[in-house]
C-alpha cells in the first residue's frame, strides 16, 4: 500500500466516522433542529408573519425561511466537529489518530467534512419543512451551494477550534450559547438591516452571520442587504484564516499534549 492510498484510507476512515455518528444519533443531532425550525416557522411565519407587511413583495415567510436554514446549517456544522472532536480529546482517543502518519491537514479536513455533511444535510431538511409552509424560488442556484459548503466550511472550523481550547464539556456549550446564538439572531434571520437606524446598520455589518445569512437570501430570493461579492469575499476569507489557525494550532498540540 502506498503512502497515497494509506493517506486516502485515513481520511476516508475519519469522515465515515463522522457521518455515521451524526446518523447512528440522528435522534439528537437531526430530529431536534428540525422540530425547532418547524416551531419557527408556526410562530414566526404563520401567527406573527401574516401581521407583518412585505419585504420587497417577498412575505415574511418567505423572507425568513432562508435565514432559518442558514441558522441550521451554522448551528449543526459547529455542533458536529465541537462535540465529536472535544469526546476523542476527552476520552483520549485523538492521540491515537495523532501519532498515525496522517498528516494534520488531511485530519482537520476530515472532521471539517464530516461537519459540512451534517450541516448541508440539516440545511436540506429544514428546506423541505420551509415548502410545507411557504413558496421558494431559487434565484442562483450556484450562489445557493456555494454560500450553504463555505458557510458550514467555516462554522465547522470554528467548532474545532472551540474543540481544542475546550477544558471541560461545559465549555463546548459557552461559546454556541453567548456568542453563536446572540450573533445568529442579530444576523439579519428576522429583519433587514435597513430598517435599523445608520448606527445599528454599522454595528451589523461587524457580525459576519450578517453575511452568510444575506449572500444564501440572494441565492434564494434574489435580494440581499449586503452586496453579495462582498459577502462571499467575506466569508472566504474568515473560512481561510480559521483553517490555517486550526491547522497551526494541531501541529503545535494546542490542548492536546500535557
Amino acid at each position: 500500500m502506498n503512502m497515497t492510498t494509506r493517506y486516502y484510507t485515513g481520511f476516508k476512515t475519519i469522515v465515515i466516522y463522522e457521518v455515521i455518528r451524526f446518523l447512528r444519533l440522528w435522534l439528537q443531532t437531526l430530529l431536534p433542529p428540525v422540530i425547532t425550525m418547524t416551531l419557527y416557522f408556526i410562530i414566526f411565519g404563520t401567527f406573527i408573519g401574516e401581521r407583518l407587511p412585505s419585504f420587497n413583495h417577498f412575505t415574511f415567510m418567505q423572507f425568513m425561511a432562508p435565514g432559518l436554514i442558514m441558522m441550521a446549517i451554522i448551528n449543526n456544522s459547529f455542533g458536529n466537529v465541537v462535540a465529536s472532536f472535544y469526546s476523542l480529546r476527552f476520552q483520549k482517543s485523538i492521540e491515537e489518530i495523532l501519532i498515525s502518519p496522517l498528516p494534520y491537514v488531511l485530519i482537520l479536513i476530515g472532521f471539517i467534512v464530516g461537519g459540512i455533511l451534517r450541516g448541508c444535510f440539516v440545511g436540506l431538511l429544514v428546506s423541505v419543512v420551509a415548502l410545507f409552509f411557504t413558496h421558494l424560488q431559487m434565484h442562483h442556484l450556484w450562489i445557493t451551494l456555494s454560500v450553504s459548503i463555505l458557510t458550514a466550511t467555516l462554522f465547522s472550523l470554528a467548532g474545532f477550534t472551540n474543540a481544542i481550547y475546550a477544558k471541560n464539556f461545559d465549555d463546548i456549550t459557552i461559546i454556541p450559547t453567548f456568542v453563536l446564538t446572540p450573533l445568529t439572531y442579530l444576523g439579519g434571520v428576522f429583519y433587514s438591516i435597513q430598517q435599523l437606524p445608520p448606527a445599528w446598520q454599522f454595528l451589523s455589518k461587524l457580525n459576519p452571520i450578517l453575511y452568510v445569512v444575506n449572500a444564501f437570501r440572494y441565492g434564494i430570493l434574489g435580494m440581499s442587504d449586503i452586496p453579495v461579492f462582498h459577502a462571499m469575499v467575506m466569508i472566504s476569507v474568515i473560512t481561510i484564516l480559521l483553517f490555517f489557525l486550526n491547522l497551526y494550532l494541531l501541529k503545535k498540540g494546542t490542548g492536546l499534549r500535557a
